[in-house]
């Protein structure tokens, strides 16, 4: 193995190392990149083989009855509730790119259409997406779930001033939170944002998380057709079904992963393990499995002696018991972390997962240290049923990147989504997936792309054998 340090640079064609980067690690999708766009789309929802067990078709279970109360819960009906149950079980596959965004906000809105091309292609009726809420109001410079570019224009979404953005997570409850689309020149809105407002709910909400999705499902029935339907859910819901999980004595997750904390701690250690070697920085520990959330904020959280706990007193301190956790997250006190909400919508019940630049590589390695901690336990029928997962995450998110394209104008003046949707699908993947801007401005793939060269990292490495 080579001492060579990882660069935080590409050379002068970023776009072709990050093409081999993506190529050697994924050997599937070299073949794609001069295919039509609609191929690799519907790829990545073609049923492939998937582990079963009996641990696995508990939590599938679980998953399919959450997929109902979502549904039902955004106001459709038993029979669509029933549909949409059914989908996830016979091809269990899901959108988990975009954030909580609104649906014409060009990351998310691009990346629905990809995952439209995919559905349709395979005659499904039910878009099933998650949308990450634990994020903040401004993730970067005037972009985030709080800002919109459109016309020109980058607009305030809830009116919010930067005190009321910076510190503060979609998810919390500490609304009331209303579309403004506040223009951030003091002067007339521009006429795209004007009619954009006139389509948004006109009414409070008790989170902006909960405003988004309400939203984005009034924005879908504009764009697309009542053959292909929307059901989004967020951290939030996911709460919900981690609490179920845990309030049953019987399950592997109150069983297992709280019982003792042995298997939480576990991953820990493969945690420390893994950001010791050539795949640091990927999995970032932030926090412990759970966020605490405290009126809109959330704070980092440590398992220590059996006990989760921040560095604000306005957190107490959770018992990493069944009970305990289950009552906080009900409480909202807690919400899940990504690990976490990895573990229950995708590998306990082996759901495939589309992710953007960075879940391309840390999923696997999610998976990686799952693996590692029922080694150490002796669950071999999950270990088992995890081993047979054919492709269990894609890329999936940012493959379509048109440049200097508003999405709202565009359905305006082009047609409907899925006209558009097919217009981009003839192209090459290569073409639409344009300079890979996600991958080059980030420093990680650049260190990747210098360790794959050393031969740090590799298809046979050890951390890769889940992908």
């Amino acid at each position: 193995m080579s001492n060579e340090q990882p660069s935080t640079n590409f050379g002068d064609n970023a776009a072709e190392e990050v093409k081999r980067a993506l190529s050697h690690l994924m050997p599937d999708l070299a073949r794609f990149w001069a295919l039509p766009l609609e191929d690799y789309a519907y790829a990545v929802y073609e049923d492939r083989a998937r582990g079963r067990c009996s641990i696995r078709d508990d939590a599938m279970i679980r998953f399919r009855t959450f997929v109902s109360r979502v549904a039902l819960r955004a106001g459709l009906s038993e029979d669509d509730a029933e549909q949409a149950s059914q989908q996830i079980a016979s091809s269990p596959v899901m959108q988990t790119g975009p954030h909580c965004h609104l649906l014409i906000e060009p990351d998310a809105f691009y990346t629905h259409l990809f995952s439209a091309l995919g559905l349709t292609a395979h005659a499904h009726r039910w878009h099933i997406s998650h949308c990450s809420s634990t994020v903040k109001f401004t993730e970067k410079s005037k972009k985030g779930p709080g800002w919109l570019s459109l016309g020109g224009e980058v607009v305030n979404v809830f009116g919010l001033s930067r005190s009321r953005m910076v510190p503060y997570s979609i998810c919390g409850f500490n609304g009331p939170y209303r579309f403004t689309m506040a223009a951030q020149n003091g002067g007339a809105t521009n006429p795209a944002v004007a009619r954009l407002k006139a389509i948004l709910p006109d009414m409070e909400f008790p989170s902006a998380a909960e405003a988004i999705k309400a939203a984005n499902q009034i924005l879908w029935r504009r764009s697309f057709p009542a053959s292909l339907r929307l059901l989004q859910f967020d951290d939030i819901d996911i709460a919900d079904l981690v609490a179920e999980h845990f309030e049953d004595p019987a399950s592997w997750l109150s069983s297992r992963f709280a019982d003792g904390g042995f298997f939480a701690e576990s991953i820990l250690r493969a945690m420390d393990q893994l950001n010791a070697g050539p795949w640091a920085g990927w999995i970032r520990q932030t926090t412990d499995f759970f966020w605490g959330l405290d009126d809109g904020r959330i704070l980092p959280l440590r398992l220590r002696d059996g006990v989760l706990s921040g560095g604000s007193p306005s957190i107490p301190k959770v018992r990493f018991d069944p009970e305990s956790i289950a009552t906080s997250l009900r409480q909202r006190k807690l919400v899940p972390n990504l690990l976490m909400t990895f573990l229950v919508a995708s590998i306990l019940p082996g759901i495939r997962v589309l992710g953007g630049c960075r879940q391309t590589v840390y999923y696997p390695l999610m998976r990686h240290l799952v693996a590692t901690a029922l080694e150490a336990t002796g669950d071999r029928d999950l270990l088992d049923a995890l081993r047979a997962d054919e492709r269990p995450g894609m890329w999936g998110h940012r493959v379509l990147r048109p440049k200097d394209r508003c999405p709202f104008v565009e359905i305006e003046e082009d047609g409907a989504a899925l006209e558009v949707a097919g217009r981009y699908g003839a192209r090459s993947l290569e073409d639409a997936a344009g300079d890979l801007a996600s991958f080059t401005s980030d420093p990680i793939w650049a260190q990747l792309s210098a360790r794959i060269r050393a031969e740090a990292i590799h298809l046979a490495s050890a951390e890769w054998k889940w992908a």
